[in-house]
């Protein structure tokens, strides 16, 4: 019975058995070791870092240029069952100074009735606009970013160290073909 004994580093040492296309494959698992550990962490980190930072100016602008207003709402939005509370749409209006009463229509938590008094973001043309983005919604953004960056650069070093080891197992066996065809014969031909 043989027993197969695996040795570490075999492809690092000098050895007769050992092909250029081992050693290529050894290196190119280091590499791709040292990719997976420093290089992908650094690119999730670096573009969660550059999104949280677009995302903070973008907020601050848009804290900029909108301000909270409090409207009534003029008609109750229509008696539609709405399920776990999300909002639907009605008249509301409000007095800015020196612009008067304005009308429109946003979005109102379900439930809200004719008279209700409902926060509104506006604009400076005096539209309904979005709430601008809050620090956790920026936070979580960038987090976001950051998690998918590294697993597409993961992704890539992983592909990549796939393609190496093909075309590293096809050397090896072009190279086994010819060493193959060099020693066949001696083996195959009859002895006198």
């Amino acid at each position: 019975m043989r027993t197969r004994v695996r040795v570490r580093g075999w492809r690092w040492r000098s050895n007769p058995l050992r092909r250029r296309c081992d050693v290529v494959e050894a290196w190119t698992v280091l590499v791709a070791a040292v990719l997976l550990f420093v290089v992908v962490p650094l690119t999730g980190v670096a573009a969660g870092l550059r999104a949280q930072d677009r995302d903070a100016a973008t907020a601050a602008a848009q804290r900029a240029a909108r301000h909270r207003v409090s409207a009534t709402l003029s008609a109750a939005p229509p008696a539609v069952r709405v399920e776990r509370g999300h909002p639907r749409g009605a008249e509301i209006h409000w007095t800015e100074p020196g612009s008067g009463t304005r009308t429109a229509w946003a979005r109102v938590p379900a439930g809200a009735r004719t008279g209700d008094t409902v926060p509104v973001w506006v604009d400076s043309r005096g539209r309904v606009v979005a709430a601008p983005s809050s620090g956790a919604a920026v936070l979580q953004h960038a987090v976001t970013v950051g998690v998918c960056a590294a697993a597409c650069a993961g992704g890539v070093v992983f592909l990549g160290c796939a393609v190496v080891r093909r075309i590293a197992l096809r050397h090896r066996l072009a190279e086994w073909e010819r060493a193959w065809a060099r020693t066949g014969p001696r083996w195959t031909q009859p002895r006198a």
